[in-house]
Order: C-alpha cells, then sequence, then structure tokens
C-alpha cells in the first residue's frame, strides 16, 4: 500500500485497523529484513579518452573508465562496484558460469548487482578461504550473496586459502567436493577478479591474516607489484613462482587464463602498478577504474 499504490501511512492505519506508529514500524521492519529494498540509481560517466588510451597502449579487450572527482576510498569502491555490476549485467545469460575471487572490490560489485532471475546460472568459489577475518570480503560470503540475487546456484571451494604445507594442499585438491568446484572453476564463461597489492597497508591477504609483513617484504624484493586470485606478477606482467605458492588454494594461471571474460576491478593510486602489471600479464580481459587512476596508469 504505502510504497507500490502511494498511500499514506494514516490511511493505511485506518483501513488495516491499527495505529499510525505500528504502520512506521513495520515499514521500517521490513526494510530491516529486506521485504524492502531502496536503491538510488545514480548515472555513471565514463571517460572515453582515458578508455582509448589504456585500451590501445595494452592492447585489453575493453576498458571502463569511471569519471571521478576525488579519491575517498568507500565512494570509490562503491563506484567501481556498480559499473561492474552494469558490465556484467551486459553478459548474462542462461546457463551461465561465473568464477569469484574475493575482495572489496568484488564484495562492492556483488552489492550493487540487482536482483534477477536468469535460469541455470551457477556461480563458483575460485579461491580458498581466508578465515574468520573479513568475512564479507571472503570468497564463500561473495558466492553466495552473488547466487541467491541471480537466483542461481553456489559452487563453494570448502579449503583454506593457505595450507600448512604443499602435502595437505595437495591432499585436498584431491578431496572429492574441492576438485568438483576447482573442475567447474575451468569451465567458467566469466570472472569477477580483484588486482591485489603487496603493499602491506592495503594487501587484503596481510590485513586478513594469510600474510605476515615479512612474507611480503620478499615478494616487494622480487618485485612483486601485484595478484590476480593470488596468480602473482611482476610489472611488466612476468608471472612470479615461488615453492610457497605450492601451499595455496585457488585457480591456477592456466586455467584462470582460459576463462573468456576476466573483468578486474581496482581503482586508487596505490593500485597504479599492480593495475599495470595485471594489464601486461593479460590475466585481465577487461579492465574497470576510475579516471583518477587511470589518468596515473596513461602518465
Amino acid at each position: 500500500m504505502y510504497y507500490l499504490e502511494g498511500k499514506d501511512q494514516a490511511a493505511i492505519a485506518l483501513k488495516v485497523g491499527v495505529s499510525r506508529s505500528m504502520v512506521s514500524r513495520l515499514l521500517t521492519e521490513a526494510r530491516k529484513r529486506g521485504i524492502v529494498e531502496i536503491k538510488v540509481n545514480r548515472p555513471i560517466h565514463w571517460d572515453a579518452d582515458l578508455e582509448e588510451a589504456i585500451r590501445t597502449r595494452f592492447g585489453i579487450e575493453s576498458v571502463f573508465v569511471v569519471s571521478m572527482e576525488d579519491m575517498k576510498l568507500q565512494k570509490m569502491t562503491i563506484n567501481l562496484g556498480q559499473a561492474a555490476a552494469e558490465k556484467l549485467k551486459e553478459h548474462l545469460r542462461a546457463d551461465l558460469i561465473i568464477g569469484v575471487a574475493w575482495g572489496t572490490a568484488v564484495s562492492a560489485t556483488v552489492d550493487a548487482v540487482q536482483t534477477m532471475v536468469e535460469p541455470s546460472i551457477k556461480v563458483v568459489q575460485l579461491v580458498g578461504a581466508q578465515g574468520a577475518k573479513n568475512v564479507e570480503y571472503d570468497g564463500h560470503a561473495i558466492v553466495q550473496r552473488l547466487a541467491e540475487k541471480l537466483n542461481g546456484e553456489g559452487y563453494y571451494l570448502n579449503a583454506p586459502y593457505l595450507c600448512m604445507t604443499p602435502e595437505i594442499a595437495q591432499s585436498m585438491r584431491k578431496t572429492r567436493g574441492i576438485k568438483e568446484t576447482i573442475e567447474m572453476g575451468k569451465d567458467c564463461h566469466i570472472a569477477l577478479l580483484g588486482i591485489g597489492t603487496t603493499e602491506t597497508k592495503y594487501s587484503s591477504l596481510y590485513l586478513s591474516g594469510s600474510f605476515t609483513e615479512k612474507e611480503l617484504e620478499v615478494f616487494r624484493k622480487n618485485g612483486v607489484v601485484g595478484d590476480i586470485a593470488s596468480n602473482y606478477f611482476k610489472i611488466d606482467g612476468t608471472p612470479y613462482h615461488d615453492d610457497f605458492l605450492n601451499r595455496l588454494i585457488t585457480i591456477n594461471h592456466e586455467d584462470l587464463t582460459h576463462i573468456p571474460i576476466r573483468i578486474g576491478i581496482a581503482g586508487g593510486m596505490v593500485k597504479v602498478n599492480s593495475i599495470i602489471g595485471a594489464l601486461n600479464s593479460r590475466l585481465v580481459t577487461h579492465l574497470v577504474t576510475d579516471s583518477i587512476t587511470a589518468k596515473k596508469i596513461v602518465k
């Protein structure tokens, strides 16, 4: 009555036979429980010149640069998520398999995806679980939220991201349920991917407790600037190999590059070198970033 028919609270109270304050409380409860959702649609403004400059320089399939006037982190993350969700929507179809990594940018993208019904969509977790910290940004939670929004089916990687030894990691990869999800990840049509950095203050792996500051320092000394789903690279795109990586449970470099559409989502000055490395690595086919970061990349 209130949202669809436009009746005011007093009229609803009279018709239903309750007090006006009760109607107000019920409307508030409906929003808290998710029965009613309110979304403000703000148009996204794109910077075509920067998009073309990056696309031409790196030979990437497509670039989407969101015009921004400041670099406030929360606002930037929300805007990047909205932009990536809009581009994801263009590719949605029946029987699609979507792979997702973790991180704030991927989480913001899922937040911005509109609830819809797309027949037989599968959502697959590409990277193992971080642990107790940052639950909202972890792969399991992201898969669950996206699958619910698309009325799809989630495939979970019920394994830790980082194992104690390479032997434990290898054993887990052979476990039936984990192996099924890993195999499903190879069949993805689209991947939603954050672009990580090895800068300690902004590294999700450090903040989650997966890596120590000393371990990140080793990466930086070896020229590593970032990663995508824990596939590490230098600024020229060269993959970084280390025995430590054998302890990880994540989609590998070769399987990742076989996914036709790989959407990398990242922004901010601290991510400039990471994004350049990601573009050079060819691990992303589509980039979503902001105009301030894009200008620095072009420069």
